[in-house]
């Protein structure tokens, strides 16, 4: 039987057996815990990837003459999912203004977080499903104390081509050596001013320096492009685009301008976003040859670059121009949900299915079932700005 087929015919099934793990509320529950009583509990996890032993092979369910791909990871619109965001944690040492409220989050029971082995599950059997790029996140993943371990297991997945990391760059100068042993591919580090004590302001942290010598240690150590993530905000930030626009000039970096965002707790005000288009007509007033590179089908990015600079630029056009059509990323949180969409509050905990003792179909039905319930696209930037989601933070940004 072919693939759609089977999802199709197994979804009354999957609901079922979702409504069995599912014997408590929905709203997700959060503890009061602190920072330091979570690190504790991290630490103490039994479960590393010393010891994380891989599940049995299991074949895509497809006619690889007919879909070359897995209809678990294919959508209604016929979008193929092969690129996983995986949150390692929620924890994390800046307080950015887009990300998070200033007094932080509430953080989620350690119990209650993906164990080192249901993160390597959940990814081999993505991977086995046709994914072929995971990206750590947080929080700060870097923070996460088997961080190495993680990215040294997933290079083991046969099929798995890339493994990258975003970072707010705190930790990265003095891990990156380790981090470049164990497999890391590519690196995203965010830093959203040049002014150190603009810096601090918006990160409400010190550590500007730590970013700075970060960056260059990715340099030094072979990263090309080494990708630097900046939020533009009106009022803040949006006078250093032609500063960040030179930082290219004589070094392979890829500066990402991202439109700012609404999350739960980042007082996103529309007044506040930089649109695409006006910071691009800002650069280009300065460089008017500035040239658009050719972009591949699933990039989220629209890339440029200064002729004769070595790096180049792009802009995260998620507000103004959204790329939902072209969408192949899926996300799981921290506390193992699946999110199909970054703007979506609708979840499924993959946790809780995996923890009742799942089979590797049963738990492909339920993302299956989520994928195929996916939207052509967001809602728009004021209704999301008005719909009810996680901070950025508890999402895996």
């Amino acid at each position: 039987m072919a693939a759609g087929t089977r999802i199709c015919c197994s979804l009354r099934n999957a609901r079922t057996f979702f409504a069995r793990c599912h014997n408590r509320s929905d709203q997700r529950l959060f503890s009061s815990a602190t920072h330091q009583e979570n690190e504790l509990e991290l630490r103490d996890t039994s479960v590393t990837a010393a010891n994380f032993q891989t599940r049995p092979s299991l074949e895509r369910l497809t006619d690889e003459k007919v879909l070359p791909f897995s209809a678990f990871l294919t959508d209604s619109f016929g979008r193929r999912h092969n690129y996983l965001r995986i949150s390692l944690t929620e924890k994390c040492n800046l307080r950015c203004q887009y990300c998070m409220p200033e007094e932080g989050v509430k953080l989620t029971p350690r119990g209650q977080l993906l164990s080192t082995s249901e993160v390597l599950t959940l990814a081999q059997l993505f991977v086995q499903q046709g994914v072929d790029k995971i990206r750590l996140t947080g929080g700060e993943p870097l923070i996460r104390p088997d961080v190495l371990d993680i990215i040294a297991e997933l290079k083991k997945l046969v099929g798995l081509k890339t493994v990258a990391v975003t970072t707010n760059g705190i930790n990265l100068s003095r891990l990156l050596p380790k981090l470049k042993d164990a497999g890391l591919d590519l690196i995203n580090i965010s830093l959203d001013s040049l002014v150190p004590a603009k810096f601090e302001f918006v990160v409400r942290r010190k550590g500007f320096h730590k970013v700075m010598e970060g960056i260059d240690k990715a340099v030094e150590l072979g990263y090309n492009p080494v990708k630097i993530n900046c939020v533009v905000m009106r009022g803040l930030n949006e006078d250093e685009l032609l500063d960040f626009v030179q930082l290219t000039e004589k070094k392979p970096l890829e500066v990402r301008f991202i439109e700012y965002m609404p999350f739960d707790g980042n007082k996103w005000n529309f007044k506040k976003m930089v649109s695409y288009q006006e910071m691009l007509d800002q650069i280009r007033q300065q460089w008017p040859n500035l040239e658009r590179l050719q972009s591949g089908p699933a990039d989220t990015a629209k890339t440029f670059k200064v002729p004769g600079f070595k790096g180049q630029l792009g802009f995260i056009t998620s507000m103004s121009d959204n790329f939902c059509g072209s969408c192949n990323r899926l996300r799981i949180t921290a506390d193992g949900n699946l999110k199909v969409c970054l703007f979506g509050n609708s979840e499924v905990s993959l946790r809780d299915i995996l923890r009742s003792g799942a089979s590797d179909e049963e738990l492909l039905q339920i993302v299956g079932a989520a994928v195929g319930r996916k939207k052509k696209q967001h809602a728009g930037m004021f209704s999301i700005s008005q719909m009810k989601n996680r901070p950025m933070v508890l999402i895996g940004g």
